[in-house]
């Protein structure tokens, strides 16, 4: 550096120092971003991040990507306890009792202040029932979901099923699953399953959906007390084991949520249930015609809602608060998040994502995106408790102990009640 550049630089610095300021710089943010939930999401992720700081030039966001989204909460748990948590982190929406009790995170009523532009109410309200307690918003809708049903339309076709007509009760998913099967014909076994449910992964996520729709919700509004014994529960469990037990449409033992979707895309089920999060990914890949369709009914329609949403940490200083705030609603203004829809499959977060010049002319062309935003109208939010990742994985593993035969439903639903009246009991 010359000497006319350093006098300059020392120049600027006094009389910034005179004015009461400091030299900027910029705002740094870490984020934990959870990478296993379909598609080239860090791909998109790193773009996004790209445009908000070239519009943002004074904050940074250091976008990690901490594996699927229990990685990502044991990592940001962990994190915290060694005193250095992230500013920002999207985790399921279920996690909100867990990260108060943790007193991880701080509510947004409190960084928005008077919310004179009514942002937080834009959002859908199925999504917002698992991000509010207590009369506060702890956290914001990002990537969401439900359930669909997808379905091989050149499959339905083949068996002499109407393919444009999916099963619209759990009667009718059974028989049409049945005429779907279809075997060697030198009798080598199933080539193609009728219906595949995932019974890994989130097992508590699709058993959920089956007890919404048999009329039994799986916990109270408080994250205190679960249903899991209930008759319609046991009944909902029952039939789920029956697809492969009883009826033969669905491949015994366990079903990989992780190579389910390869599985319907290779011809491998006729019909699968999964999240709308895989949308894109199947439109791009599929060779034959599909449809996506809202889950069958038995007593009612219903899903849970699922995915991620936003939390902003306690631990963040007053500028950091302010910069993941900047960064949460730049991310979810209506334009992003029906870009983020049309490119990753998940739902638009807000009615206004609808509404832009972008998603209309998406839905145009490919009906099928509104699907899942159309099943919020019957959606429930998640099942979430406090310690909730235990009573998640003790609800699976009773689960899984029914569908491989090792136990009846109703034990193995009595036992997951036990537990989790045992882990609650000290909440109550």
């Amino acid at each position: 550096m010359g000497f006319r550049q350093a006098t300059m630089l020392i120049a600027g610095l006094l009389v910034s120092i005179a004015l009461g300021g400091t030299p900027a710089r910029a705002v740094d943010l870490t984020m934990y971003y959870p990478v296993a939930v379909g598609g080239p999401l860090t791909a998109i992720m790193d773009d996004f991040v790209k445009r908000f700081e070239k519009e943002n030039p004074d904050i940074r966001v250091h976008a990690v990507y901490s594996g699927n989204y229990t990685d990502t909460m044991t990592k940001a748990m962990t994190a915290m306890k060694g005193g250095q948590p992230p500013q920002l982190s999207v985790l399921l929406a279920s996690d909100l009792f867990s990260l108060l009790d943790e007193k991880a995170i701080v509510s947004f009523d409190e960084l928005v202040g008077e919310d004179k532009s009514g942002w937080l109410k834009s959002f859908y309200p199925a999504f917002m029932e698992a991000s509010r307690t207590g009369g506060k918003t702890w956290s914001i809708p990002f990537q969401r979901s439900t359930i669909v049903l997808f379905w091989n339309k050149d499959a339905f076709k083949d068996a002499g099923l109407d393919p444009d007509k999916p099963p619209a009760t759990w009667d009718e998913m059974r028989s049409m699953a049945k005429k779907l099967v279809k075997t060697n014909a030198s009798g080598g076994g199933v080539t193609r399953w009728g219906i595949e449910i995932p019974s890994t992964g989130y097992t508590f996520w699709m058993f959920q959906a089956l007890a919404i729709q048999n009329g039994q919700k799986l916990a109270d509004d408080t994250g205190e007390k679960v249903f899991f014994n209930t008759d319609k529960a046991v009944g909902a469990l029952q039939y789920w084991v029956d697809l492969s037990a009883k009826d033969g449409v669905m491949p015994k033992g366990a079903v990989e949520w992780g190579t389910l979707r390869t599985d319907f895309l290779g011809g491998k089920t006729a019909m699968m249930w999964h999240t709308t999060g895989n949308l894109t990914a199947v439109k791009n890949d599929a060779k034959f015609k599909f449809g996506v369709s809202v889950l069958p009914a038995q007593a009612r329609r219903g899903s849970p809602t699922g995915g991620g949403n936003f939390y902003i940490f306690k631990n963040a200083t007053p500028e950091q608060r302010k910069a993941a705030l900047k960064f949460v609603q730049w991310m979810t203004a209506p334009e992003r998040a029906a870009e983020w829809s049309i490119k990753t499959g998940y739902v638009g977060v807000t009615p206004a994502a609808y509404e832009t010049k972008e998603m209309k002319a998406y839905l145009e062309g490919f009906p099928a995106a509104a699907v899942a935003r159309d099943q919020l109208a019957d959606a429930v939010a998640e099942l979430s408790t406090h310690e909730n990742e235990r009573i998640n994985k003790l609800l699976g593993d009773s689960i899984q102990s029914a569908l491989t035969g090792a136990s009846t439903p109703a034990a193995a639903l009595g036992s997951a009640q036990n537990q989790a009246d045992r882990i609650l009991k000290r909440y109550r």
